[in-house]
């Protein structure tokens, strides 16, 4: 029979994971930006073992919109691009014999959009992440209360499972909400021409329009 401590032991670390791995997800979508991050999720297959591009080669941002890949066995440069490009990361890679770019686009506002939906589908990933674990632990307290764990503590348990529930779920709405309030999300931006929209263009609901960066060029937000 399993006991108190190992079953909330084996549900909070669940938890902590599904976070993890959407924070790392999130780190990885590209706003405009060039970050070694977006290969974070690139498997490249190095003679028969599946290795992270940077476990193959030096990866560098000579500047903001550019991704330089520095095989360290010429070999690897067509790999490479062929995990690139099964990656779907959205980006095609080029080379000219050396070395990999990356070219990042212009963050249009349909781009921007598509990745407000991109980051809102990881959280919802994770969220089913958290409440699967919720329901898992909740089914080992009341096994263990059939296998002789006192009703009191399988009761208590369950409860203590959702305050856990509770506690992550807030922690998956900051992170997501950081990400959606960082200025190349909220802003409906035009890197070419350097252009932002005005407050009557923004579409992003503001639950408190009081801090609406947009509404407020002075704020600390401010790109």
């Amino acid at each position: 029979m399993a006991d108190t401590k190992t079953i909330m032991t084996d549900v909070e670390g669940r938890m902590q994971r599904a976070i993890d791995h959407l924070e790392e997800e999130l780190n990885n979508v590209r706003a405009g930006k060039a970050s070694p991050n977006v290969l974070n999720g690139v498997m490249v297959d190095y003679y028969g073992s599946m290795t992270p591009v940077s476990g193959v080669a030096s990866v560098t941002v000579p500047d903001a919109k550019t991704i330089l890949i520095q095989p360290w066995d010429k070999k690897m440069i067509k790999p490479i691009e062929k995990a690139i490009i099964d990656s779907n990361i959205g980006l095609t890679p080029s080379n000219n014999g050396e070395q990999i770019l990356l070219s990042i686009p212009p963050l249009t506002e349909e781009r921007r959009k598509l990745l407000v939906k991109q980051i809102r589908q990881e959280a919802e990933t994770a969220r089913v992440s958290l409440r699967n674990a919720r329901r898992d632990a909740v089914e080992a307290f009341k096994k263990a209360q059939k296998e002789g764990m006192p009703e009191d503590e399988s009761k208590d348990g369950e409860t203590q499972v959702q305050k856990l529930l509770e506690k992550f779920s807030k922690t998956l709405d900051a992170a997501l909400d950081r990400k959606e309030r960082a200025p190349a999300f909220w802003k409906r931006i035009s890197w070419a021409s350097g252009t932002t929209a005005s407050r009557a263009a923004c579409r992003r609901p503001c639950r408190n329009t009081a801090n609406c960066r947009i509404s407020s060029p002075s704020s600390a937000w401010r790109s």
